[in-house]
């Protein structure tokens, strides 16, 4: 045995992981193939979020029982989210060898060692993006934080995550030290609510409380060579004003925050157990419209969320028009087996779900085209993070994505000046502005 193949779907903490175990089975000896039919080794890092993510989970992993059997000592892993009842899964898929929880890859690496397919030795130092080996990416996710303690009724992530934990500060900020060093510019910190960070952990000596995200930010915000801090997600409920004046006065925090509000209904939302009223939200949001001007706010919204009434579903679409987001995630509610909502009934019909869905989609595709119309012509600052057919692309601090030629000099890793010439609703397009 000694390839592999990784399948990542879902949220940008699968990735991470993802990432890590990729690194840590290159150290261990193994070549990454090209294909999951091409490995020794497959592992399936999952989603089950919307039953749309759990279908494509299924699908995969029904595809590759015929690559398990036709050739003897291949390894067949499933990690993330889908991994709840472990004994229903072995029945239902009894070629799987191993079931690991969300982020548990180190769990991989023993079983490895158990079973003889790696020296013991091994497993005495696991790779973590500390160590001096590998190539890094411009742009990082870094978690900070794993697990949630909020209880919204639709959500199945705290049943298979579990409850907050924080990594400790210092920790993280040695890890971002070593990732800066070795060419990384960005980092994104991660959590499932990234604004909690730190409730959990105990008091540093000297302090009399524990610390949180703006104390993370404070620190990060003073390693040299590091061009750009981002953080998500975050939480309506839990955004302390802290956070807000970092990202206001630390010129290295991204003016970006992602913000979800998932309903413009105060009842859709009492039922959804987030926590916050809409006048609370549009509040918020206008504080952080105030101290950080210029900045860019996305958000997510849940459509066809049981009981939802047409009335509801247009205070949610007027809202979102009112509030006028750089960027909307919209998703049409769907059963999570497990969690409260799963009691209520889902009685939106499904073609009804879709059109509010469209219809948001189609709202946002003209307020983000009115906005990013309003780059032509000036000049924005990128982050380049890879050249891609031929351009260069890269993002803003607001999170623009923005692409522009230049065959005469390699910009990866760099930030680059460029002057719009072309802004769609999703991208942008411009020529780098040459200093004399």
């Amino acid at each position: 045995m000694n390839t592999f193949y990784v399948w990542t779907i879902g949220c940008q903490m699968n990735f991470a992981d993802s990432w890590r175990l990729e690194r840590e089975l290159g150290r261990l000896g193994f070549r990454e193939a090209p294909r999951a039919e091409d490995a020794d080794l497959v592992v399936l890092n999952t989603c089950v979020v919307r039953q749309h993510a759990e279908d494509k989970c299924v699908g995969r992993l029904t595809s590759l029982k015929g690559w398990k059997r036709r050739a003897a000592g291949r390894m067949l892993v499933v990690m993330g989210c889908f991994v709840g009842d472990e004994e229903a899964l072995l029945r239902a898929y009894p070629y799987v060898d191993l079931f690991l929880k969300p982020s548990d890859y180190v769990s991989l690496v023993h079983y490895l060692c158990d079973h003889d397919l790696l020296p013991r030795w091994d497993t005495d130092a696991l790779a973590s993006p500390l160590r001096e080996d590998g190539e890094v990416p411009v742009s990082m996710h870094v978690p900070i934080s794993y697990g949630c303690d909020h209880h919204c009724t639709y959500c199945i992530v705290r049943l298979r995550r579990g409850a907050e934990r924080s990594r400790p500060l210092p920790e993280i900020v040695g890890e971002i030290r070593s990732l800066v060093g070795r060419g990384v510019r960005e980092v994104t910190l991660l959590g499932q609510n990234v604004d909690s960070y730190g409730h959990d952990l105990p008091p540093p000596a000297g302090r009399e409380r524990p610390p949180h995200l703006a104390d993370l930010l404070h620190a990060i915000h003073e390693i040299d060579g590091l061009y750009r801090i981002r953080f998500l997600t975050s939480h309506p409920a839990d955004l302390r004003s802290e956070v807000i004046e970092a990202a206001a006065a630390l010129p290295r925090v991204c003016p970006h925050f992602e913000l979800p509000v998932q309903a413009g209904d105060d009842e859709v939302l009492r039922r959804m157990g987030r926590g916050y009223t809409v006048a609370q939200y549009r509040d918020l949001i206008a504080r952080i419209r105030e101290q950080v001007p210029g900045c860019s706010i996305a958000t997510d919204v849940i459509v066809g969320f049981p009981g939802e009434t047409e009335a509801q579903y247009q205070a949610t679409f007027d809202l979102l028009e009112e509030l006028r987001f750089d960027a909307v995630h919209v998703a049409a509610y769907s059963v999570r087996p497990g969690t409260p909502a799963a009691r209520l009934p889902d009685d939106v019909p499904q073609e009804e779900k879709e059109r509010r869905r469209q219809a948001i989609d189609d709202l946002q595709a003209r307020i983000v085209g009115e906005i990013n119309a309003q780059f032509l012509g000036r000049d924005v600052e990128v982050l380049v993070e890879r050249e891609k057919k031929g351009r260069w692309e890269g993002r803003t601090a607001t999170n623009k994505l923005v692409y522009y030629p230049d065959e005469d000099r390699d910009w990866q890793g760099r930030l680059a000046r460029v002057r719009v010439t072309w802004a769609g609703p999703w991208s942008m397009i411009g020529e780098v502005v040459r200093k004399a």
